[in-house]
């Protein structure tokens, strides 16, 4: 076998003009300091928090009155605040241009297609904003929307910012109690919602739900118009009005932005787990304003005027994230729906008419793509686009090399990893470094994170706990409903002590990378020996006889045996050839611990809201133990698949 090669390597401009080279050759003149190269650079950064955080805000230019200290209680995990002193708005921070050119353009399928200039969005925000005031929203109160990811729904965030409300969403296919064990926690003053959506070319009628809902909330709803009838369901509500009656009173004015404390809420995120009632994980405006420029800015490179894409819904902290490149000044570029209605070329489509410099998927949707032979390269033309991410689970090595042969060779493929709980990434893309095949190219600036054994000690070479060994600004403000932290500590700082465990298995590469083999919780223990069920998955979705896989540990004759179950493509079907070539893939491509002891067909693979497999929820089923939050999950029926199987039981 020849010596590995990177699939990409930045160009000598990139090396000089990314604004993250930039960002360390300021850094430099300001503290006396040389950084011979980014590694000595990200060492500085989480050593020297105070002086790395404060370049952060001033180097992109965060509006707002900074105070005199960067930290206090530094050392102490729960107990640390980044700048205490500090007043800031979100909302001012988003709207950081005006004038007619894009800040948002939007497609909903193929059915719906709109943009908005940035004057538009401010004047939008305005009407909204005084339109809150008038219902008696202020600082603190929680403004909850069942929305599609739209330009609306981006105004209403930052209308409910501007004025210190706690914004929270989730997507218009969430159940009626999924949406009420999220909202009904909070207790909102306001419930926006939408009259209907598309989704796979049919409409999806919300009315019913919306109804039922706003019965428990009792709080007014406010009903945005896209698919449906938006008159005739808010006058079907006890108290409902349409965004056209709600604003039409007011007339734009020059915006106000109430100036907030750092660690003020800025938004309640949910945990998509099913092990009971969703988590509120609360989020501050500081914190998440000033981890997501140095993400958009520095790690992304992301520059003003630039198309900025994430497939996402507002369900998923990724919708988040993206609409906070309105503070680099890009243009966001929304869809809501299917990614494959028409068919799979619809997201190449329009990155190709509207010119994504970024690009940002799941890992499952770029595997998809894969089987459905879909080849970008050959149809579409993309000069524009120079980063692809991608996000939700492990990409394999398989869609490592599937993005740089089929879609584009010259693209810098940044693998990323987080989630809702820092509400952005702890590993992520470097535009200075060079990208190797199935790994994510390392930790972000102002992070102190690595892979610890169980006896708390780093560990390379060796597959251990992720975790975060400083205190960082994007951390949460707590849960919410959580007075004495009991929650928040135990989500965390139980496993070890004064550091931020995160609950993925992971291990660091030679070269500084890092590879995710899975959520720690769902390891597999066969022996003794803990495997990431990831190292499965990249293995057996490879085979084109299989469109998907989950793989559970079940507990047998006093240890643990690995059950794969496996979702079949059309017309295959399991015979003992392919259970065999599927056995010795996994002994080849991992090794043979990895190998299960039963390979099963199902005919679906139960999933949450943003696409997640659910190993734990699956191998409760298998165990007779009951799944908590069902209302997690897209299509909770697949788990009666899992149910009293016969070949389990021998």
């Amino acid at each position: 076998m020849g010596v590995q090669q990177p699939l990409w390597t930045p160009s000598k401009e990139v090396l000089e003009n990314a604004p993250l080279s930039r960002f360390m050759g300021w850094c430099g003149e300001r503290h006396g300091r040389s950084f011979p190269d980014y590694d000595a650079f990200y060492a500085w950064s989480i050593k020297e928090r105070e002086d790395f955080w404060t370049a952060v805000w001033d180097f992109c230019g965060v509006k707002g009155a900074q105070g005199t200290r960067a930290l206090i209680d530094g050392d102490d995990m729960l107990a640390a605040r980044f700048f205490p002193d500090a007043t800031l708005n979100f909302a001012e921070n988003l709207l950081s241009r005006s004038g007619d050119e894009d800040a948002i353009i939007f497609r909903g399928e193929d059915k719906v297609s709109y943009r908005w200039s940035w004057d538009r969005l401010r004047a939008e925000v305005s009407r909204l904003q005084q339109a809150f005031r008038a219902l008696g929203i202020g600082q603190g109160d929680r403004i909850a929307a069942m929305m599609p990811n739209m330009p609306e729904t981006v105004a209403c965030m930052l209308a409910a910012a501007s004025i210190g409300a706690i914004w929270s969403s989730c997507s218009p296919d969430f159940g009626e109690q999924g949406v009420l064990d999220r909202f009904g926690q909070i207790e909102p003053k306001l419930f926006i919602v939408c009259d209907g959506y598309w989704y796979n070319g049919k409409l999806q009628d919300v009315a019913e739900k919306v109804r039922a809902v706003s019965k428990v909330l009792h709080a007014p709803v406010l009903v945005v118009p896209y698919a449906g009838d938006a008159p005739a369901l808010a006058a079907s509500l006890s108290d409902g009005r349409t965004l056209q009656d709600f604003t039409a009173p007011y007339e734009p004015k020059e915006l106000e932005f109430a100036q907030l404390p750092f660690s003020h809420p800025l938004y309640i995120l949910f945990s998509s787990g099913t092990t009971g009632v969703p988590k509120c994980i609360v989020h501050s405006a500081g914190g998440t304003l000033l981890q997501h420029l140095k993400e958009h800015r520095l790690h992304c490179s992301l520059v003003p005027g630039e198309r900025l894409f994430y497939f996402t819904t507002c369900g998923w902290m990724m919708w988040n994230w993206l609409v906070s490149g309105l503070a680099v000044g890009a243009t966001l570029c929304l869809f809501d729906g299917s990614p494959f209605a028409p068919d799979g070329n619809v997201l190449f489509d329009y990155a190709e008419q509207e010119r994504f410099a970024v690009f940002g998927t799941s890992a499952k949707y770029i595997d998809a793509v894969r089987k459905g032979g879909i080849v970008p390269k050959n149809s579409h033309d993309l000069p524009a686009l120079r980063l692809i991410a991608s996000t939700g689970s492990p990409l394999s090595p398989e869609g490592f090399s599937f993005v740089y042969e089929d879609i584009k060779s010259d693209v810098h493929l940044a693998s990323i990893s987080g989630g809702t709980d820092i509400v952005s990434c702890f590993v992520l893309g470097n535009p200075l470094k060079p990208v190797w095949r199935g790994e994510i190219q390392g930790p972000g600036l102002g992070l102190a994170v690595d892979v610890w054994n169980d006896d708390g000690k780093p560990v390379r070479g060796e597959k251990g706990e992720l975790v975060c060994a400083k205190a960082f600004p994007c951390m949460p403000v707590g849960f919410w409903n959580d007075p004495d932290g009991k929650k928040y500590r135990a989500a965390y700082f139980e496993r070890f002590d004064n550091v931020w465990c995160h609950g993925d298995f992971a291990e660091w590469t030679e070269h500084g990378g890092i590879v995710i083999h899975g959520r720690s919780d769902a390891t597999l223990n066969p022996g003794g020996v803990r495997i990431g069920t990831a190292e499965i998955y990249n293995q057996v979705e490879q085979m084109e006889e299989v469109a998907e896989a989950i793989c559970i540990g079940q507990d047998w004759e006093e240890d643990v045996r690995v059950v794969l179950f496996v979702r079949l493509a059309n017309g295959v079907t399991l015979t003992d050839d392919l259970v065999k070539a599927i056995k010795s893939r996994i002994r080849a491509g991992a090794s043979p611990r990895h190998v299960p002891a039963k390979v099963i067909a199902v005919a679906d693979i139960p999933r949450t809201k943003s696409g997640k497999i659910v190993e734990l929820a699956v191998r409760d089923v298998v165990h007779g133990r009951p799944v908590k939050n069902k209302e997690a999950l897209a299509n909770p029926e697949a788990l009666e698949l899992f149910a009293g199987l016969e070949e389990l039981k021998n």
